[in-house]
C-alpha cells in the first residue's frame, strides 16, 4: 500500500502546458494599431512657431491628445560665411567666419502627425492662421496621408552638424522621378495639373532639391519651379 506522501504527489493537479507556457496563463494583449499618419498643413507664412504652439495648446484644452501625435516645422541647417572686422596690432583687418544658420525649409507649411477625423479637422481650422490639410478635396474628406518616403523627404537636412564645427552632412533624397517623366502637381494654384519634368536641381549646401515642371496653360507651356515633395510621378 503506497504511503500517504506518495498519494499526495499522485493526486496533485498538473497544469496543461502548450509550447512551454501554462494554458491558463493569460496571453499578452496585442499592441494597439496606431491610426495616426503624417499630413502637411498650410499655415500663414512667418507664423509657423506661434501657430504650432496654439495647436498644441488647444489639443490639451480640448483633451484630444489621443488623436494627436506631434507637429514639426521642417528646418535645415545651412553653413554661412560672414565678414567681420577686427583690430590686431592697431590695424583693422577683415576676416571671414563660418557659422550655421537654421532656416525653415518650407515657409507656410507644418507637418502634423494626427488621426484625421472631424474633431481634429475642426480643431485645426479653429486656430487662427491655419489653412487646410494639403490634398483635401472636400469638407471632412480625409486627404491622402504622407508616405514614409515623403516623411523622410520632408525631414531632409535636419541632421545635426559636426559638433566640432565641421561641415553639415545632409541626408540623401532618392527621387522617384527623373527628367522627362510625367508628374502631377499636388497643391497650390496649379494643383492637379500634369506636366513634364524639365530639370532637377541637385541638393547641395543643405538645400533640398527642386524640380522644374512644364505645364500647359491656355495652350502655352509654362515652367514651374516646385519643391520635390510637391509633385508625384504619374
Amino acid at each position: 500500500m503506497p504511503a500517504p506522501s506518495e498519494l499526495a504527489e499522485v493526486d496533485e493537479p498538473i497544469a496543461d502546458v502548450e509550447d512551454g507556457v501554462p494554458a491558463d496563463e493569460p496571453a499578452e494583449p496585442a499592441a494597439p494599431i496606431s491610426l495616426k499618419h503624417w499630413y502637411v498643413v498650410k499655415v500663414a507664412s512667418g507664423r509657423e512657431e506661434s501657430i504650432k504652439a496654439a495647436i498644441e495648446r488647444k489639443v490639451k484644452i480640448e483633451a484630444m491628445e489621443h488623436f494627436f501625435g506631434q507637429i514639426v516645422i521642417p528646418v535645415e541647417k545651412v553653413r554661412m560665411i560672414k565678414k567681420v572686422k577686427e583690430t590686431k596690432n592697431g590695424e583693422k583687418i577683415t576676416k571671414e567666419k563660418a557659422y550655421v544658420k537654421e532656416t525653415k525649409k518650407f515657409p507656410g507649411y507644418l507637418m502634423a502627425e494626427v488621426e484625421f477625423n472631424a474633431e481634429i479637422l475642426l480643431l485645426f481650422r479653429g486656430v487662427n492662421g491655419v489653412g487646410d490639410f494639403v490634398g483635401s478635396t472636400g469638407p471632412l474628406k480625409p486627404p491622402p496621408p504622407m508616405s514614409e518616403l515623403d516623411v523622410q523627404r520632408m525631414m531632409f537636412g535636419m541632421l545635426p552638424g559636426d559638433p566640432k564645427g565641421g561641415p553639415i552632412k545632409p541626408a540623401v533624397v532618392k527621387l522617384d522621378f527623373e527628367k522627362g517623366d510625367k508628374v502631377r502637381i499636388r497643391d497650390g494654384a496649379f494643383a492637379n495639373y500634369e506636366g513634364e519634368v524639365k530639370t532637377i536641381t541637385d541638393s547641395k549646401d543643405g538645400e533640398a532639391p527642386k524640380v522644374t515642371v512644364e505645364v500647359q496653360v491656355l495652350g502655352r507651356p509654362v515652367p514651374l519651379v516646385m519643391e520635390y515633395f510637391q509633385v508625384d510621378k504619374i
